[in-house]
């Protein structure tokens, strides 16, 4: 006991008689730069939908379009939020005359050192549809989209800038989102352009 003491004594001493008292706390080992909020941007993007699977027989190819940020997170690694909207047209016999879909994405997108350019995403998804109808019909098929459903899932995303200048940037996209409705899985293919401005 009589050790320990005189150890944390002598040890006490020394770092009050040092130059700067927490000098430890700039050691590289020790603490490393944050960088997290070191870069943000903002993009545009636009494209295609192509529903796959059940989809496919229950409405057509739409277009969409959206605006999201990137923020550097951890390094090489960058934090996304989305926010896009398509207007779907459906391919079946249905009394309203298309459906609204608004999506949320929260996701990372990581800068593998071995592969770039090529971004490597992916995330959750929600997703907030509305038919496009006057009236409320639940007793018809695709009534219950009439008041509103919302329905949460991931995606996966794979991005290839191709021109950069200045502050600007633009690039391809493609992603594969999975719903988790019911009964089934809703899968939809997205492929598209981005155009992204740095901001700091």
């Amino acid at each position: 006991m009589k050790k320990f003491i005189t150890i944390l004594t002598l040890g006490l001493v020394s770092l009050l008689h040092a130059e700067d008292s927490f000098e430890f706390r700039n050691d590289s080992v020790a603490v490393k730069e944050d960088i997290s909020f070191s870069h943000f941007s903002v993009f545009l993007e636009g494209g295609e939908i192509y529903p796959m699977g059940d989809l496919m027989d229950a409405v057509e190819n739409a277009l969409y379009g959206g605006i999201g940020v990137h923020y550097t997170y951890w390094d090489n690694v960058d934090g996304v939020v989305m926010f896009q909207y398509t207007y779907f047209k459906p391919r079946t016999d249905i009394y309203y005359d298309g459906v609204h879909q608004f999506m949320g994405r929260v996701g990372a997108d990581w800068k593998w050192p071995v592969i770039r350019p090529v971004v490597l995403g992916a995330g959750f998804t929600c997703s907030w549809t509305r038919a496009d109808a006057e009236q409320i019909h639940y007793e018809k098929r695709g009534g219950t989209l009439t008041d509103n459903e919302t329905e949460f899932g991931w995606y996966a995303r794979i991005s290839l800038p191709v021109f950069k200048f200045k502050e600007y940037s633009a690039g391809f996209h493609v992603s594969w989102e999975q719903l988790w409705t019911l009964p089934k899985r809703s899968n939809m293919l997205y492929a598209g352009l981005t155009l992204e401005r740095s901001i700091w």
